[in-house]
């Protein structure tokens, strides 16, 4: 049994503070206790250390949060980040469909793999919900790479027995591989599968029909796809489906709308859609990094609350800009300013961390830094930069000390302001050391 102990300023929100007003939990000089990775005690310093005397305690200087949940990041695009020209079904054929038909070649597939987990671990991130490509390889070499890592990682080929020509396979390959990956993977370690039609352009109704079937065989298994991102793009799926009622009707006529279905996006919706999305318990990944760098839109943050839809956050990573879910919480807060909807800097931290692991149905395990959890956290620096340093320096001590430090990390953070990445309570990555330290594997 190994023990290790925590002091520094504790800050989590475990539920939707717009529903929830007692949701956020912070403590100023606060204890956190680890038993072999699981959190076994967390309170007040003062309370909670005459219960552990026997434990030496670590203290750490900065603000200590949940690990970053990432809802909807591409691994396969990491290297084509920052292309520059097009909207979303342009910018797919010009620089994704190329970049992902290297993933054939399984050590191109690891060597990016293994680039693309240490980002997440620079950036904060613990947890993501992860397209690979449609090669059942790309899949072994992401889930290899995140057992040496030990992180939670969801993912599963992607399906698109329409696509280009490189990059397409069929209804009965689709079963059998996904078959095939979801006995190799799912569950093993910290590891989840998601069946994963890429969208509803780029696979035939045969395949999407093979699609429900999976998630029918497999409830243990999340469905993961992309939804109403581009205004072309949903014309072009209302001229493919003529019968359905929307875009997300499109999914719903093969069983894809369901309490463990994910949608990218969705900032195109009617509220005929909201309101399935509530009614079925599906939920929306927000992207606004990659919303604002395609030109796709704003997420409608008052038409979702109003719906009661479950959202949470995603880099979307290579349309996303940046691997930093902390900044990420930043550009939503501006997307949903461009809507007239303030965003408040705790509900921005939920969306990141337990929202986003409640729409991956993992939120029993990470997001909270409570009792039972995995001891999955990160150290913010409020000093990371310069600018960072001077525009909280005042707030020390203020009457909106947390929210104002919270917000401006959030705005004017990114990975400089990681201090620290701790995965099972283990530091996986320290910035002032410029290492890497995976805990081992979980198999």
């Amino acid at each position: 049994m190994t023990v290790k102990a925590f002091r520094g300023e504790l800050l989590s929100v475990a539920h939707d503070p717009a529903s929830h007003p007692e949701a956020v939990s912070h403590q100023p000089d606060g204890l956190l206790v680890i038993e072999d990775g699981i959190i076994v005690a967390r309170g007040p310093y003062a309370e909670l250390a005459p219960r552990v005397p026997a434990v030496a305690v670590e203290r750490l200087a900065g603000l200590i949060v949940p690990g970053f949940v990432d809802a909807h990041v591409h691994y396969p695009q990491t290297d084509r980040i920052a292309s520059h020209g097009e909207q979303l079904l342009d910018w797919l054929e010009r620089h994704i469909f190329p970049a992902e038909q290297a993933f054939a070649d399984r050590a191109h597939a690891d060597e990016v793999a293994a680039v693309f987990l240490d980002e997440l671990l620079r950036n904060g991130t613990t947890s993501a919900l992860v397209f690979p490509t449609v090669h059942p390889q790309s899949v072994d070499a992401l889930f290899s790479a995140a057992l040496e890592r030990n992180l939670r990682i969801v993912s599963g080929k992607v399906l698109m027995d329409l696509g280009p020509e490189g990059l397409r396979d069929t209804p009965q390959s689709a079963r059998a591989d996904s078959e095939a990956l979801i006995r190799a993977w799912q569950g093993r370690g910290r590891l989840g599968y998601a069946v994963t039609p890429r969208f509803a352009l780029t696979s035939s109704d045969a395949q999407l029909q093979v699609a429900g079937d999976l998630l029918a065989a497999h409830p243990e298994v999340l469905m993961h796809t992309h939804l109403a991102e581009n205004t072309r793009e949903v014309a072009e799926v209302a001229a493919r489906f003529p019968a359905a009622a929307d875009y997300l009707d499109a999914y719903d006529r093969f069983g894809l709308v369901g309490a463990r279905s994910v949608f990218a996006h969705g900032i195109h919706l009617p509220d005929r859609s909201c309101r399935r999305l509530h009614d079925s318990g599906a939920g929306i990944a927000v992207c606004p990094s990659s919303n604002f760098f395609l030109g796709s839109g704003c997420f409608d943050f008052a038409q979702a609350e109003a719906h009661g839809v479950r959202i949470g956050l995603g880099s979307d990573i290579g349309a996303g800009t940046t691997f930093s879910l902390l900044h990420t919480c930043g550009l939503a807060y501006q997307a949903g300013l461009a809507k007239g909807y303030r965003l408040d800097p705790f509900r921005a931290l939920w969306l990141a961390t337990a929202g986003s692991a409640a729409l991956l149905h993992i939120a029993d395990r990470v997001g909270a830094l409570a009792i039972g959890q995995e001891a999955d956290f990160v150290v913010l620096d409020q000093h990371a930069t310069p600018l960072l340093a001077r525009r909280t320096a005042h707030l020390e001590g203020a009457a909106n000390d947390l929210a104002e430090r919270l917000f401006a990390l959030q705005v004017l953070g990114d990975d400089r302001a990681i201090a620290r990445t701790y995965v099972m309570g283990h530091c996986a990555w320290d910035r002032d050391s410029n290492r890497f330290s995976p805990a081992g594997s979980l198999t």
